[in-house]
C-alpha cells in the first residue's frame, strides 16, 4: 500500500531523482515523495527540491523515508517546520511546512 494518496497527480520537480506528486485541496497544495528505498544523497536532494516548492507558501511537503533526516533538520531555519511520525512498515513520514518567510538558504544546503 502506498503512503501517497491515490488522487495525487504526478508532477515534474526540478532536481528531483524520484517521482513527486501533488494533491490540491481547499486552496492548499500538498506535495509528496518517497525516498524510503533510496540511499544517500537522494533523500536530501529530493527534500531540498521539494522544499523549494513550499518555501514562502502555505503549502505542505510530505516525505516518506526509511528514517528521519536529522542532517537536513539541522540545516533548516525557523521558516521551515516539520513533524515526524512513524508509519506502516517501519518508515518515517515527515511533513514540512513554511511560515511564509524564506530564511533557509536552500540553494546552499549540501547533500
Amino acid at each position: 500500500m502506498s503512503l501517497i494518496p491515490d488522487e495525487a497527480t504526478k508532477i515534474e520537480v526540478v532536481g528531483a531523482t524520484v517521482d513527486f506528486f501533488k494533491l490540491e485541496k481547499d486552496g492548499q497544495s500538498t506535495y509528496y515523495f518517497d525516498t524510503s528505498k533510496c540511499g544517500p544523497p537522494d533523500p536530501m536532494v529530493n527534500a531540498v527540491s521539494g522544499l523549494k516548492l513550499i518555501q514562502g507558501t502555505n503549502d505542505k511537503l510530505v516525505m516518506i523515508n526509511h528514517k528521519a533526516p536529522g542532517g537536513l533538520f539541522a540545516k533548516l531555519s525557523s521558516d521551515i517546520s516539520y513533524e515526524t511520525q512513524e508509519v506502516e512498515g517501519g518508515l518515517t513520514q515527515v511533513t514540512f511546512s513554511s511560515n511564509g518567510a524564506t530564511n533557509t538558504d536552500l540553494e546552499n544546503i549540501r547533500h
